[in-house]
């Protein structure tokens, strides 16, 4: 079973082929990794699971290693003399995969088979090895879906070395914000500090609750990749207490480095974060029920009724005139944890009322927008509706007659089509708002078009 866990960042320079001396300006790394490659060795796994950002990333799958065996080097950070030839335990994988296939969790050994192991596996493997040998290791990518799908991994992971019966250790690989000095990899944001000290209060503490609070828009600000590896790592204590220890945090070259280990302790049923991550969700979606106007009730209502049962929701009767007798084209958009979930709409009227528009579009954003799997029951207390109702587009003879807060824009080039709601995040120009229209429609930045212009009425 899982009894010890670190976290652990990769700076390659970390390795003395690599930083050539830069390694002396990460002391308090270095020293944290040789305290925890000596823990590990004194523990002695048979397996070590390492969890990285950057191998073979699915957005909506987790990679575990296939086969029995992988290689690695530091070609690509020109020490190609520094090599790994790891032996993957095999057994230890596939039993993960079935419990994630029972479980309905999308992870497994389909797609990329000869992956080479990155340097968020060989960075603390090539300090492991230095006293370490004769163990096996798995390697599973971070995915692209939300916090709760990696702690729920970190949970099945556990499961499986109870199951299998290995002695087991896993690294939760990554570093913090790349974004904390202006000669940093990203530049300097603010939100690069109060993201690290976030996530190092929750290592230190192992409130492992703290990580589930962390918003998507400051992980996303901070230019971080290693907030999902711990998450991994908190599933696998689920319901255990755990001694934590932070070894380091410092912030060379910009970037946060923190290093961690955990080991498990009693059994503890008020540590069930999941469960209560799972009930805070809840509560938010009651709450922003109640604030929701009819459309945007309307819109959840929809696709909640079609994922639970199947079929479309019956026309309510209690809804206000306007949504029954007048007719619009209506962009259903959804988001979950401030990313756009889907987004289906009507330029012009389909149906014989808004509300029928609202009810076909939330259920087409959900199910039926090929950008994203379908919404999932699971996902639906998390999911943020809103609705935009168009106004008829006019033709326009001039992008001057556009403002990209006010107006929506139409590109036309023959059969090809495109649209863009006003307003949106990102988009300041109407040279971009223009540009994004004709990209969504396969028409070439220099290719000329007709344009139109519409206002719409946002309900969020």
């Amino acid at each position: 079973m899982i009894l010890r866990a670190y976290a652990l960042p990769h700076p390659p320079l970390a390795v003395p082929a690599v930083g050539k001396g830069q390694e002396n300006k990460i002391e308090k790394t270095l020293s944290a990794f040789d305290i925890i490659a000596e823990e590990i060795t004194g523990f002695s796994p048979e397996t070590i699971i390492f969890i990285t950002p950057h191998s073979t990333i699915y957005s909506d799958y987790f990679h575990i290693s296939p086969g029995n065996q992988a290689k690695g080097d530091f070609a690509d950070f020109n020490a190609r003399e520094v090599k790994f030839d790891v032996e993957y335990d095999a057994d230890f994988a596939e039993e993960i995969t079935r419990l994630a296939e029972k479980s309905g969790l999308a992870a497994g050994q389909l797609g990329e088979k000869n992956a080479k192991l990155d340097h968020g596996v060989t960075v603390p493997l090539y300090f492991i090895n230095k006293r370490l040998q004769n163990y096996k290791i798995i390697r599973i990518a971070q995915s692209g879906m939300d916090s709760a799908e990696h702690y729920k991994l970190g949970q099945l992971i556990a499961e499986a070395a109870k199951k299998i019966g290995r002695k087991t250790a896993l690294i939760a690989s990554g570093d913090l914000s790349h974004k904390l000095s202006a000669s940093g990899p990203y530049g300097f944001s603010p939100e690069g500090a109060q993201f690290d000290k976030a996530v190092t209060q929750a290592l230190s503490s192992g409130d492992f609750l703290d990580l589930f609070n962390i918003s998507e828009e400051l992980r996303e600000s901070a230019a971080e990749c290693g907030y999902n590896s711990y998450m991994v790592l908190a599933g696998c204590f689920d319901r255990y207490k755990v001694d934590t220890k932070l070894l380091a945090y410092e912030v060379p070259f910009g970037v946060g480095y923190a290093s961690a280990k955990f080991s498990r302790g009693e059994p503890d049923n008020t540590r069930n974060f999941f469960e209560q991550y799972k009930d805070i969700v809840l509560k938010e979606a009651r709450e922003r029920a109640k604030s929701e106007d009819a459309y945007r009730s309307l819109a959840r209502r929809s696709l909640e009724f079609a994922v639970k049962t199947g079929g479309p929701l019956p026309l309510p009767t209690e809804l206000p005139d306007e949504l029954l007798s007048n007719k619009a084209g209506v962009f259903v958009s959804l988001h979950k944890n401030a990313r756009l979930r889907g987004c289906i709409g009507t330029i012009a009227p389909t149906t014989e009322s808004i509300a029928l528009e609202i009810i076909q579009n939330a259920v087409s954003a959900g199910l039926r927008d090929n950008r994203f799997e379908p919404v999932s029951v699971q996902e639906l207390p998390a999911l943020v509706y809103k609705v935009d109702v168009l106004s008829a587009p006019e033709p326009i003879s001039s992008p001057e007659e556009l403002d990209v807060k006010r107006y929506g824009v139409i590109v036309a080039s023959g059969h090809k089509r495109g649209l863009l709601l006003p307003n949106l995040d990102g988009v300041d120009t109407v040279d971009e708002q223009i540009n994004i229209a004709k990209r969504k429609a396969g028409i070439s930045a220099h290719e000329p078009v007709k344009l139109e212009r519409f206002e719409v009425v946002r309900h969020e």
